[in-house]
Protein backbone atom coordinates (compact mmCIF):
# COMPACT_ATOMS: atom_id res chain seq x y z
CA UNK A 1 0.00 0.00 0.00
CA UNK A 2 1.25 3.66 -0.70
CA UNK A 3 0.79 5.98 1.79
CA UNK A 4 0.11 9.52 1.17
CA UNK A 5 1.15 11.94 4.22
CA UNK A 6 -0.62 15.68 3.96
CA UNK A 7 1.14 18.52 5.33
CA UNK A 8 -1.47 21.58 6.73
CA UNK A 9 -0.46 24.37 8.97
CA UNK A 10 -5.03 25.40 9.23
CA UNK A 11 -8.07 24.36 8.37
CA UNK A 12 -6.85 21.56 5.85
CA UNK A 13 -9.76 21.88 3.33
CA UNK A 14 -7.56 20.50 0.83
CA UNK A 15 -6.81 17.78 2.87
CA UNK A 16 -10.32 16.96 3.31
CA UNK A 17 -11.38 17.31 0.45
CA UNK A 18 -8.67 14.45 -0.64
CA UNK A 19 -9.76 12.66 2.01
CA UNK A 20 -13.24 12.31 0.97
CA UNK A 21 -12.28 11.66 -2.40
CA UNK A 22 -9.92 9.05 -1.79
CA UNK A 23 -12.78 7.02 0.47
CA UNK A 24 -15.61 7.94 -2.48
CA UNK A 25 -13.48 6.71 -5.53
CA UNK A 26 -12.07 3.75 -3.17
CA UNK A 27 -8.08 4.94 -3.73
CA UNK A 28 -7.05 1.74 -1.47
CA UNK A 29 -8.34 -0.86 -4.37
CA UNK A 30 -7.85 1.52 -7.29
CA UNK A 31 -4.52 2.30 -6.93
CA UNK A 32 -3.62 0.82 -3.81
CA UNK A 33 -2.90 4.05 -2.32
CA UNK A 34 -4.36 5.23 1.18
CA UNK A 35 -4.09 8.58 3.01
CA UNK A 36 -1.88 7.59 6.11
CA UNK A 37 -1.12 10.68 8.22
CA UNK A 38 -2.06 14.30 9.04
CA UNK A 39 1.57 16.10 10.26
CA UNK A 40 0.80 19.84 10.88
CA UNK A 41 3.25 22.31 12.39
CA UNK A 42 0.68 23.77 14.51
CA UNK A 43 -1.18 21.73 17.14
CA UNK A 44 -4.07 24.09 17.16
CA UNK A 45 -4.34 23.17 13.52
CA UNK A 46 -8.20 22.65 12.94
CA UNK A 47 -7.62 20.38 10.07
CA UNK A 48 -6.39 17.84 12.60
CA UNK A 49 -9.61 17.39 13.91
CA UNK A 50 -11.01 16.02 10.80
CA UNK A 51 -8.27 13.84 10.27
CA UNK A 52 -8.85 12.61 13.94
CA UNK A 53 -12.44 11.97 13.22
CA UNK A 54 -11.56 10.48 10.00
CA UNK A 55 -9.17 7.46 10.97
CA UNK A 56 -6.04 9.16 10.09
CA UNK A 57 -2.83 9.40 12.16
CA UNK A 58 -1.91 13.01 12.92
CA UNK A 59 1.21 14.29 14.30
CA UNK A 60 2.53 18.03 15.43
CA UNK A 61 6.10 19.07 14.64
CA UNK A 62 5.89 22.67 16.54
CA UNK A 63 8.48 24.24 13.95
CA UNK A 64 9.49 26.95 16.70
CA UNK A 65 10.86 24.12 18.75
CA UNK A 66 13.78 23.77 16.51
CA UNK A 67 16.74 26.65 16.06
CA UNK A 68 16.83 26.28 12.58
CA UNK A 69 14.95 25.57 9.72
CA UNK A 70 17.16 22.66 8.51
CA UNK A 71 16.41 20.79 11.86
CA UNK A 72 13.12 21.40 11.39
CA UNK A 73 13.17 19.93 7.71
CA UNK A 74 15.14 16.64 8.98
CA UNK A 75 12.61 16.29 12.02
CA UNK A 76 9.83 16.49 9.63
CA UNK A 77 11.39 14.35 6.77
CA UNK A 78 12.16 11.88 9.67
CA UNK A 79 8.68 11.50 10.46
CA UNK A 80 7.39 11.06 7.15
CA UNK A 81 10.00 8.71 6.53
CA UNK A 82 8.11 6.44 9.07
CA UNK A 83 5.14 6.31 6.61
CA UNK A 84 7.73 4.90 4.17
CA UNK A 85 6.47 0.56 3.02
CA UNK A 86 9.11 -1.30 0.84
CA UNK A 87 10.17 -0.17 -2.92
CA UNK A 88 7.33 2.67 -2.19
CA UNK A 89 8.41 5.75 -0.62
CA UNK A 90 5.31 7.90 0.43
CA UNK A 91 3.57 11.05 -1.80
CA UNK A 92 4.36 13.87 0.77
CA UNK A 93 1.40 16.96 -0.30
CA UNK A 94 1.39 20.24 0.75
CA UNK A 95 -1.79 21.79 1.78
CA UNK A 96 -1.69 25.04 3.11
CA UNK A 97 1.45 23.99 4.63
CA UNK A 98 2.75 27.63 5.40
CA UNK A 99 6.87 26.32 5.83
CA UNK A 100 8.97 27.33 3.15
CA UNK A 101 11.19 24.07 2.68
CA UNK A 102 15.02 23.72 2.57
CA UNK A 103 16.39 22.89 -0.83
CA UNK A 104 17.74 19.31 1.18
CA UNK A 105 14.07 18.77 2.21
CA UNK A 106 12.90 19.39 -1.72
CA UNK A 107 16.12 17.00 -2.78
CA UNK A 108 15.29 14.08 -0.66
CA UNK A 109 11.28 14.15 -1.79
CA UNK A 110 11.72 14.98 -5.51
CA UNK A 111 9.18 13.56 -7.69
CA UNK A 112 7.25 12.97 -4.61
CA UNK A 113 6.30 16.26 -3.11
CA UNK A 114 3.15 18.10 -4.81
CA UNK A 115 1.85 21.54 -3.57
CA UNK A 116 -1.17 23.84 -4.72
CA UNK A 117 -0.98 27.10 -5.16
CA UNK A 118 -3.67 29.94 -5.59
CA UNK A 119 -2.52 31.60 -8.86
CA UNK A 120 -1.99 30.12 -12.30
CA UNK A 121 1.81 29.67 -11.98
CA UNK A 122 3.77 30.55 -13.32
CA UNK A 123 1.93 34.41 -12.26
CA UNK A 124 1.86 35.65 -8.93
CA UNK A 125 4.37 33.25 -7.06
CA UNK A 126 4.41 34.05 -2.76
CA UNK A 127 1.15 35.46 -0.74
CA UNK A 128 -1.57 37.61 -1.62
CA UNK A 129 -2.32 35.88 -5.07
CA UNK A 130 -5.45 37.22 -5.38
CA UNK A 131 -5.02 40.97 -4.20
CA UNK A 132 -2.28 41.13 -6.55
CA UNK A 133 -4.16 39.47 -9.33
CA UNK A 134 -7.11 42.38 -8.68
CA UNK A 135 -4.29 44.87 -8.85
CA UNK A 136 -3.17 44.01 -11.82
CA UNK A 137 -6.53 43.85 -13.47
CA UNK A 138 -6.70 40.03 -14.59
CA UNK A 139 -9.50 38.39 -16.29
CA UNK A 140 -9.11 35.63 -14.73
CA UNK A 141 -7.75 33.89 -11.99
CA UNK A 142 -7.17 30.13 -10.72
CA UNK A 143 -5.18 27.31 -8.83
CA UNK A 144 -2.12 25.41 -10.06
CA UNK A 145 -0.91 21.78 -9.01
CA UNK A 146 2.92 21.49 -9.50
CA UNK A 147 5.61 19.25 -8.30
CA UNK A 148 7.79 21.13 -5.68
CA UNK A 149 11.35 22.10 -6.61
CA UNK A 150 13.75 24.41 -5.09
CA UNK A 151 12.64 27.36 -6.22
CA UNK A 152 9.34 29.10 -4.69
CA UNK A 153 6.04 28.23 -6.71
CA UNK A 154 7.66 26.49 -9.37
CA UNK A 155 8.24 23.32 -10.76
CA UNK A 156 6.17 20.59 -12.96
CA UNK A 157 2.82 21.99 -13.33
CA UNK A 158 0.30 19.26 -13.03
CA UNK A 159 -2.85 20.47 -12.96
CA UNK A 160 -4.62 24.07 -13.13
CA UNK A 161 -7.97 25.59 -12.79
CA UNK A 162 -9.66 28.74 -14.32
CA UNK A 163 -11.87 31.07 -12.62
CA UNK A 164 -13.06 34.02 -13.95
CA UNK A 165 -13.00 37.08 -11.95
CA UNK A 166 -15.34 39.03 -11.87
CA UNK A 167 -17.03 43.35 -11.80
CA UNK A 168 -16.91 43.48 -7.67
CA UNK A 169 -14.67 40.60 -6.70
CA UNK A 170 -12.90 41.28 -3.65
CA UNK A 171 -9.82 39.15 -2.21
CA UNK A 172 -11.83 37.22 -0.05
CA UNK A 173 -14.69 36.34 -3.14
CA UNK A 174 -12.10 35.62 -5.93
CA UNK A 175 -9.79 33.02 -3.15
CA UNK A 176 -13.02 31.42 -2.41
CA UNK A 177 -13.88 30.76 -6.12
CA UNK A 178 -10.48 29.70 -6.47
CA UNK A 179 -10.74 27.44 -3.68
CA UNK A 180 -13.66 25.44 -4.75
CA UNK A 181 -11.59 25.04 -7.96
CA UNK A 182 -8.54 23.46 -5.51
CA UNK A 183 -10.58 20.95 -4.29
CA UNK A 184 -11.45 19.25 -7.27
CA UNK A 185 -8.16 19.45 -8.91
CA UNK A 186 -5.69 18.68 -6.29
CA UNK A 187 -7.42 15.01 -5.31
CA UNK A 188 -7.76 14.75 -9.48
CA UNK A 189 -4.02 15.49 -9.83
CA UNK A 190 -2.89 12.95 -7.10
CA UNK A 191 -5.24 10.20 -8.20
CA UNK A 192 -3.60 11.00 -11.87
CA UNK A 193 0.03 10.74 -9.79
CA UNK A 194 -1.25 7.53 -8.53
CA UNK A 195 -2.29 6.67 -11.16
CA UNK A 196 1.18 6.43 -13.21
CA UNK A 197 3.62 5.45 -10.23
Amino acid sequence: MKNIVILISGSGSNMAAMVKTAQREDWPAKYGAQVAAVISNKADAKGLVFAREHGIATQVLDHKAFATREAFDQALAALIDQYDTPGQPALVVLAGFMRILTAGFVARFEGRLTNIHPSLLPAFPGLHTHQRALEAGCKFAGATVHLVTAELDHGPILEQAVVPVLPGDTESSLAARVLTQEHIIYPRAIANLLSTK
